[in-house]
């Protein structure tokens, strides 16, 4: 893509108090062969992706993605410069993809991201089996936002030129909006339980001193009255 180069060497400074919000979901898709490859034992495909939220095209902005993959893989480091902004590959274990986001404004910080390669369904998910599904794509993916904290002139113009990426729907495999929901539900309840644990706190403290204090005041009456034991020696 073509940039404007009218702002100067230095991006024509920060915007000073803006602050523009991106929000992104990043994740894999995978997808198990059924049984192990012979020629290598790889038992599943996927994919790694970034893509953004909204329907807009991200390379308005960003210039290059970089998926650092494990050690084992040939050329692990791979760059795409642009979308889709996936990689698709064969393997048998999950591992942490370190995924970093370069920006066409230089004087905008690399974003680094850290996902799980998920291949297999964990048991504890709606009592959903550890087995994997023949046919079936498991999909792990998280909503991420990037926040330009006073960017400069030359990235509030990239970031406010963003186009569709499509005309058609914009959708995700996971529900976002009623994960958020259902996360804030689980948040109020604990909030709930954790209020209610710490009234009943309040309340044992409240009895345990209130019994100290009575044990304190027996013990003096019992020093005033002058009642006691000696001891004799022969």
């Amino acid at each position: 893509m073509s940039l404007q180069t009218d702002f100067g060497p230095d991006s024509g400074g920060r915007v000073k108090g803006l602050v523009i919000v991106k929000p992104i979901v990043f994740g894999n898709i995978a997808r198990y062969f059924g049984k192990k490859r012979e020629e290598d034992g790889h038992t599943h495909q996927w994919t790694v992706y970034v893509k953004p939220y909204a329907n807009e095209d991200m390379s308005a902005y960003v210039k290059k993605i970089h998926f650092k993959l494990h050690e084992s893989y040939a050329n692990p480091n791979r760059i795409l410069t642009k979308p889709p902004y996936e990689l698709t590959e064969t393997g048998w274990g999950e591992f942490e993809i370190v995924i970093k986001i370069y920006f066409h404004d230089p004087n905008e910080r690399p974003v680094t991201l850290y996902h799980i390669l998920k291949l297999f369904q964990s048991p504890a998910t709606e009592g959903a089996s550890a087995q994997p599904t023949v046919g079936r794509n498991l999909v792990s993916e998280s909503y991420e936002e990037i926040v330009f904290q006073e960017p400069t002139q030359l990235m509030q113009h990239l970031l406010n030129s963003v186009k569709p990426v499509t005309n058609g729907p914009w959708t995700h495999d996971t529900d976002f909006e009623d994960k958020k929901d259902k996360t804030l539900q689980k948040i109020v309840a604990a909030q709930t339980k954790v209020r209610t644990e710490i009234s009943d706190l309040k309340d044992k403290l409240h009895l345990a001193k209130e019994t100290i204090s009575k044990f304190k005041d027996e013990i003096a009456k019992l020093q005033n009255s002058g009642g006691g034991s000696m001891l004799t020696g022969i």
